[in-house]
């Protein structure tokens, strides 16, 4: 089984335990934290999207010039621009890039984020929206033929994108509400999940399986799960260090916007609740789960941590590949210094293990030779 690794970057050095430092767009702190996920062996790294942040799409094509393979996936929000325009937009890029474009649909938790860009929807319309915004992306990205939508929320005539994109443009999908599982579970490649507790991560990915099922796919979504992890050469160290995360969150002594992900009020959108709720069970959970920092973020983004050394890390990520997640995203609170980490001790360790387990599955030669004869009729010998 392969499993995907997608980290995270931004473009200036900043964190929930680092103020911002530096311009708003570093051109050189940018390239070195891309190049050191491409070294460290990511699969992609994650461009985020915030009302007031740099554009996702202008940070993707620097990033692209300056890297040879590593994958770009790029957070966008339906209903700022016309799909068509975004659909020509990505194909263009995933041109100029080698195809290594994907789209990370967030269709918005939050109605005074939204608000900042002129969104005015309700939740329910904004998934509605989102709907046909991907509908008309796939059907753009995949007929070169002119033609015709009329829906609620998209119109236009005699569409013909003349650019398409270099490969299948993959679409992930993030989301914990029934909205997002049925829209989600309807389009997307890869749904997006945060880092809950094993059993609470397995009622989600039920819950995509039916969506997906129920749109009559016959094949489900692959399943994202995004963690925090904070490694140590030894538990005690690892934990110790844990804490001096959380200590730096809880004293402000880090200056972090809570604006930058909304409001700082309760959050409406259902993925912070969960994670709050999980949090408010316990601290820690399974083998190495932490909560503590989603409780002191307000469960802003994925927050949530794995704490140990990275062999036990490793564990706890490959508990939930058993359980069906297919894609890693993982960022840390150091956020370069950690991404060089987990590439030196931490992917690896998962790499192996998944390769140890495809090899112990593989049938033998024999075993594969016998498979594959004739059978022998009964009293033949």
């Amino acid at each position: 089984m392969t499993v995907e690794f997608i980290g995270m970057i931004g473009t200036q050095h900043a964190s929930e335990i680092h103020a911002p430092a530096g311009p708003v767009v570093d051109p050189a702190y940018t390239r070195r934290f891309a190049r050191a996920h491409e070294d460290a062996g990511f699969d992609r790294i994650l461009i985020g999207y915030g009302s007031g942040w740099p554009e996702g799409g202008q940070v993707a094509a620097h990033v692209a010039a300056h890297t040879e393979r590593l994958g770009l996936l790029i957070a966008h929000r339906p209903g700022f621009v016309a799909p068509t325009l975004a659909a020509r937009t990505f194909a263009t890029l995933d041109q100029f890039s080698g195809g290594r474009v994907a789209v990370h649909t967030i269709t918005g938790g939050n109605d005074h984020e939204q608000q900042r860009d002129g969104d005015y929807l309700g939740k329910d319309e904004r998934y509605a929206r989102t709907d046909e915004y991907l509908e008309i992306l796939r059907r753009a990205w995949s007929s070169p033929e002119p033609f015709d939508y009329d829906g609620r929320y998209y119109k236009f005539g005699d569409f013909a994108a003349h650019i398409q994109p270099a490969h299948r443009i993959p679409l992930y999908f993030g989301g914990s509400s029934e909205a997002a599982y049925r829209v989600g579970g309807k389009h997307a490649d890869t749904f997006a999940l945060w880092g809950e507790p094993l059993a609470e991560t397995a009622e989600q990915i039920a819950s995509v399986r039916a969506a997906a099922a129920a749109a009559g796919r016959t094949g489900a979504p692959g399943i994202s799960v995004s963690f925090r992890p904070i490694l140590g050469p030894t538990e005690e160290l690892a934990w110790e260090r844990a804490h001096a995360i959380l200590d730096t969150i809880t004293s402000g002594r880090s200056a972090w916007p809570r604006s930058a992900w909304g409001t700082g009020g309760a959050p409406q959108n259902v993925g912070s609740q969960r994670l709050l709720a999980a949090a408010a069970k316990g601290d820690l959970h399974d083998r190495a789960l932490w909560t503590a920092t989603a409780k002191a973020t307000g469960a802003g983004g994925n927050s949530t941590a794995l704490v140990g050394t990275p062999e036990t890390v490793a564990k706890a990520l490959l508990d939930y590949v058993d359980i069906g997640v297919t894609t890693l995203l993982i960022r840390g609170y150091d956020p370069l210094d950690d991404a060089i980490d987990y590439g030196r001790h931490l992917l690896p360790l998962v790499r192996q293990e998944l390769a140890h387990r495809a090899r112990s599955s593989a049938p033998s030669a024999d075993a594969a030779a016998t498979a594959g004869a004739e059978p022998v009729a009964a009293g033949a010998r």
